[in-house]
């Protein structure tokens, strides 16, 4: 250990106690980011100026939309994690698969999860599915920020060792200081992330071109991840995939890519009537 690490702040996972029941800080921060991108979402829908006379949704759709969004997210989240991250294991254990409260969740499966909800939420209203998927995906850094704040009071998805002057000992981590991780994607992924899309959705006009939101949130996203797991450390069970690359890397990329194409696909179309 160095001696100039910063020592890990003692947080409690469990914010409150009522008895038998345990809130903890993560159920917290799911919470709090589909309840903070529910109000970000009808602001934007709103907002007149920023659609230029575009189809969209209501503010009550809106509302409707978050149960479906909600649904999707937990359920994508923990089935990408079981597919994506530790398959063997939940074959062997397949009822503890279903035991989300015990941590193991994927944004590449909420995300997958997510956008099923808007497919089937989208059906019969006269506004395209991709302008659901732009609101959506400006709204979602809400629960990335909080989200990653949670894994650093839990002490989980820490970095790799470090030398430099912030590195923290993580209670989980061993005696070695190492890459607080989970910060640096709590500030790419929600903080950078949301500065780039408000100033798309609020100075660019991009909400009039369905599609090229979404597609800058997961190019983004792709981006900022990617350039996270050079600091993170792999998941033990996983390690280094080849040598060289990450799970996270190998599911990022191609979102990188993915993104990218779609927001130029979007941007070349006729603006919808």
């Amino acid at each position: 250990m160095l001696p100039f690490a910063i020592p890990f702040p003692s947080i409690d996972p469990v914010a409150l106690e009522i008895g038998p029941l345990a809130i903890r800080w993560y159920a917290l921060a799911y919470i709090a980011g589909i309840l903070l991108g529910w109000w970000y979402s009808r602001r934007l829908v709103m907002n007149d100026r920023l659609w230029g006379g575009s189809p969209r949704p209501t503010p009550e759709e809106m509302d409707d939309f978050i149960v479906y969004a909600t649904v999707g997210i937990v359920l994508g989240g923990r089935v990408g994690y079981v597919l994506f991250y530790n398959p063997a294991y939940y074959l062997q254990h397949p009822v503890e698969a279903l035991m989300v409260w015990r941590g193991g969740m994927s944004f590449h499966g909420g995300l997958l999860g997510s956008i099923l909800a808007m497919a089937l939420f989208r059906r019969g209203r006269p506004f395209p599915v991709l302008t659901l998927f732009d609101i959506f995906a400006a709204s979602t850094t809400f629960g990335l920020f909080f989200g990653r704040l949670a894994n650093f009071i839990n002490s989980e998805l820490w970095g790799r060792p470090a030398e430099v002057p912030w590195a923290m000992v993580f209670p989980t981590g061993g005696p070695l200081a190492r890459h607080p991780s989970q910060l640096y994607e709590a500030a790419l992924e929600g903080v950078v992330l949301f500065l780039v899309l408000r100033v798309m959705t609020h100075r660019l006009g991009a909400l009039q071109r369905p599609g090229v939101v979404a597609g800058a949130f997961v190019a983004g996203y792709g981006l900022a991840r990617t350039v996270v797991e050079h600091f993170r450390e792999p998941d033990a069970h996983i390690g280094y995939i080849g040598g060289v690359i990450t799970m996270g890397q190998i599911l990022s990329l191609p979102m990188l890519v993915g993104g990218l194409m779609l927001m130029i696909w979007a941007a070349r179309r006729p603006r919808p009537a």
